[in-house]
């Protein structure tokens, strides 16, 4: 009976005693409901565009600048959305990487001119550091639209 509660007791004890994981909420805060996995809107989009919606991903790049997007992978399949913030008023840190994160805001489709594709590689590019010239640049039909999640708020989850 006496190691029962005493392992009842130390059980209690290491529960709390555990380090509390934090959410880092940035921008707007907002419920976490109804949210969306990115397939949903990619395989979809005519269901979402310029609708408000809220997904969830695992942050795989940040904007290495101003930290003024993330690029978010979804969890049942390879599908990347790119999350672009208002500069300087949400900032995302550049150890967020790898981390989970519940985002809200305006689902977007940009379609761009071949010229335009070639400045937008072009940009992130440079954003990284690496110089590129127009002929080194292949486009894909892909590389002429862009889904992206126009955010208001974030909760990067578990953020220590």
């Amino acid at each position: 009976m006496f190691f029962r509660s005493l392992k009842a007791i130390l059980l209690i004890f290491l529960f709390s005693c555990s380090t509390p994981q934090n959410n880092l909420q940035l921008g707007e805060n907002f419920e976490s409901e109804n949210i969306l996995g990115i397939s949903s809107l990619i395989n979809n989009p005519d269901n979402y565009i310029d609708s408000n919606v809220t997904i969830k991903g695992k942050i795989v790049d940040v904007c290495p600048m101003k930290g003024c997007w993330i690029e978010l992978k979804d969890f049942d399949s390879d599908l990347l959305i790119r999350v672009k913030v208002k500069d300087d008023v949400i900032i995302f840190p550049q150890d967020s990487k790898g981390y989970d994160v519940i985002v809200k805001g305006q689902f977007t489709k940009i379609e761009f001119t071949e010229a335009k594709a070639k400045q937008w590689k072009k940009h992130l590019a440079e954003e990284k550091g690496i110089s590129l010239l127009d002929e080194d640049i292949k486009l894909e039909e892909s590389d002429l639209i862009e889904f992206r999640v126009n955010g208001s708020g974030a909760k990067i989850l578990s953020y220590n």
